[in-house]
C-alpha cells in the first residue's frame, strides 16, 4: 500500500523524507517529471497538463491519494483538478494550506471567517509561476485579513539545486533576500513557497535576520498528512513503494542521493 507524492524534480524530497519520518509505517510512491524540470518557469496549462499526466500514473501505480509536493503545481493545477472532479475513490493534497494554517494559527478544518492574525508582513520566496499565480494570496484571504504579502519570484534556484551547485543556489538566495527587502525593509515572517528552499533554510535565515521567522513547508506537511490519513486510513491505497522519473533514472538516482544523502534508486516511468 503506498500514497503518492508528486513534483516537477527532487524538491519533493523533502517532503518525503519529513513523511517518512512522521509515518514510519507508511509506504509511498514518488514520481518526479524531471525530463519537464523546472516547472516554475512554465505557464499554468503547461503545469496543470504535466499535473495531471503525472497524477494519474500515480493512481495507475495503486495510490488513492497524491500528495503535490511542489507548490508550482499545487498553485497552478490543484483547485482546477479538484472543481474538475476527480475519480472515485480519489483525492489529491496541496502543500499551501498546511503552511497557511501554520501561519495564521488555525487548526485544520477551521472554517470560520477570515481574521485578523499577528503577522501582518510577510514575504514570500517561490518560483515564478507560483507567484503569477497568486495563489497563496488567494488561500490565505480565506483565513485571514489585514496581511500584507510581498512575493519575490526566484528565478534560478531550483535550476541550481537539481544540477547540485549549492554555491551558485546560495548567492541566488542571497540577491533574492536583498531583493525583496528593497520592497519589504521589514518583514515579520517569510514563506518558503518551494519544496527545493528547505535545503536553503539556512540561508535565508541568515539573509533576512534572526527576528524574521522563517516558515518551510516540509514538517508541516508531514503533520498535516497524518492528520489526513488518521481521519481517512482507506486512504492508504493498493500500490507498491519505489521512485519513479521520467528523466534519466541513473542520474536522477545520483542526485537524489546527493539531496537526502542517502540511496535512492529511481525507475522510469
Amino acid at each position: 500500500m503506498a500514497v503518492g507524492i508528486f513534483d516537477s524534480g527532487l524538491g519533493g524530497l523533502t517532503v518525503l523524507n519529513a513523511v517518512q519520518r512522521r509515518l514510519p509505517d507508511v509506504e509511498f510512491l514518488y514520481f518526479a517529471d524531471s525530463a519537464n524540470a523546472p516547472y516554475g518557469v512554465r505557464d499554468a496549462d503547461d503545469v496543470f497538463e504535466l499535473t495531471r499526466r503525472a497524477v494519474a500514473r500515480l493512481w495507475e501505480g495503486g495510490c488513492d491519494l497524491v500528495v503535490l509536493a511542489c507548490n508550482t503545481a499545487s498553485a497552478a493545477a490543484l483547485r482546477r483538478m479538484q472543481e474538475g472532479g476527480l475519480p472515485q475513490g480519489k483525492r489529491v493534497l496541496g502543500v499551501f494550506v498546511p503552511l497557511i494554517e501554520a501561519l495564521t494559527e488555525r487548526q485544520w478544518g477551521d472554517n470560520s471567517p477570515p481574521r485578523e492574525v499577528e503577522v501582518k508582513h510577510v514575504a514570500l520566496f517561490a518560483t515564478p509561476a507560483t507567484v503569477a499565480s497568486r495563489a497563496f494570496q488567494r488561500e490565505l484571504a480565506f483565513r485571514a485579513i489585514g496581511v500584507d504579502v510581498e512575493a519575490q519570484a526566484c528565478g534560478g534556484v531550483v535550476d541550481a539545486i537539481e544540477e547540485g551547485d549549492m554555491i551558485l543556489a546560495e548567492a541566488l538566495v542571497r540577491s533574492h533576500v536583498d531583493a525583496l527587502k528593497r520592497k519589504m525593509p521589514h518583514p515579520q515572517a517569510a514563506v518558503l513557497g518551494c519544496t527545493h528552499y528547505p535545503l536553503l533554510e539556512g540561508t535565508f535565515q541568515d539573509a533576512l535576520g534572526a527576528d524574521v521567522k522563517v516558515f518551510s513547508q516540509a514538517n508541516l506537511v508531514a503533520e498535516s498528512l497524518a492528520d489526513y490519513l488518521k481521519r481517512h486510513p482507506g486512504m492508504l491505497g493498493r500500490g507498491a513503494p519505489g521512485y519513479l522519473t521520467t528523466g534519466n533514472p541513473g542520474r536522477v538516482s545520483d542526485r537524489a542521493t546527493q539531496f537526502l544523502r542517502r540511496e535512492i534508486r529511481f525507475s522510469a516511468a
